[in-house]
């Protein structure tokens, strides 16, 4: 375990649960009509530009000398690749059941980010495949029940939110002010709303359910979640990060259980198992066989 800090793992664990937090969050508002697309990515984002500037304002108060210059975190690249993540994750949402679409994007974001990565050099260690081969196989053992064929909008667009996620996890890999970062890409999404709100205005149908649903989602699953799994991705690689987001759909599937009352079954057990142990041979696999390779 020297390998990772305790910050690392602890942020990666916060990041996760963050990140099913917008899954379930995401179904209880877009799977019960309470908010329409639209509207749900345009108050999840502002709420979580509201929640970060926040937050920064707490920060410098405590270290004054610490330079805020938006011009200076981020960049429009991933603040790009964020809207549209977040934009295909929504619409994609109201065409496919929640199990084709948990399966798309995460295998999108999957093999998005392990393409990116051998295409730039970096090889994948035998232990790596079997591992990352036993934690998809959990993966799809978890939704194969719940899938159904998909319309091809649908399945477009949970692709394109997936590997644009992909990427954008890839960017922040180099963030060295993780929150400031966050921050700026959220805030650099202002116009893209703005043009998403022109288009959009007359189709708009929220509920205060929905709008709350939207705004926790922005705020804390978000907004926080994404600026915590920018610190994780220091001291992660390529192929660990794309394979640890595999763990989202069973604590999502968990969350799922809590909060809509879903049965907990054996399947989703034995899921979990195989889910948890591919990533643990990815991790140690690469800590243990291929130690002087960076991904």
């Amino acid at each position: 375990m020297s390998q990772y800090s305790i910050n690392t793992i602890v942020c990666t664990i916060f990041a996760l649960v963050a990140f099913a937090g917008n899954s379930v969050l995401c179904r209880l508002a877009l799977g019960e009509d309470t908010i329409d697309a639209a509207s749900f990515t345009i108050i999840r984002l502002l709420s979580g530009i509201i929640t970060l500037l926040l937050v920064i304002f707490i920060v410098r108060k405590k270290h004054t000398s610490k330079t805020c210059l938006p011009l200076s975190y981020g960049n429009w690249y991933a603040a790009v690749l964020l809207f549209i993540y977040a934009l295909a994750f929504s619409y994609g949402y109201n065409t496919l059941d929640t199990g084709t679409g948990a399966l798309i994007l995460f295998g999108a974001v999957q093999i998005t980010m392990i393409i990116i990565s051998v295409f730039k050099g970096n090889r994948l260690h035998l232990s790596e495949w079997l591992g990352l081969g036993v934690a998809f196989s959990g993966f799809v053992y978890l939704m194969l029940p719940s899938i159904t064929t998909p319309s091809v909008m649908g399945f477009i667009l949970m692709t394109i939110s997936g590997a644009a996620w992909g990427v954008y996890t890839l960017v922040g890999r180099g963030s060295k002010h993780p929150l400031f970062d966050t921050a700026f890409n959220f805030l650099r999404t202002v116009p893209l709303l703005i043009v998403l709100i022109f288009f959009t205005f007359d189709d708009f149908s929220v509920t205060s359910n929905g709008v709350l649903f939207a705004v926790l989602s922005g705020a804390l699953a978000s907004g926080l979640g994404y600026a915590v799994w920018y610190v994780a991705l220091r001291e992660l690689t390529v192929t660990q990060a794309a394979v640890v987001q595999l763990f989202v759909p069973v604590i999502a599937t968990l969350g799922g259980v809590i909060f809509t009352r879903e049965i907990l079954t054996l399947q989703l057990i034995e899921a979990s198992g195989l889910i948890l142990g591919g990533i643990f041979m990815v991790i140690l696999g690469r800590r243990y066989f291929v130690t002087p390779l960076k991904n």
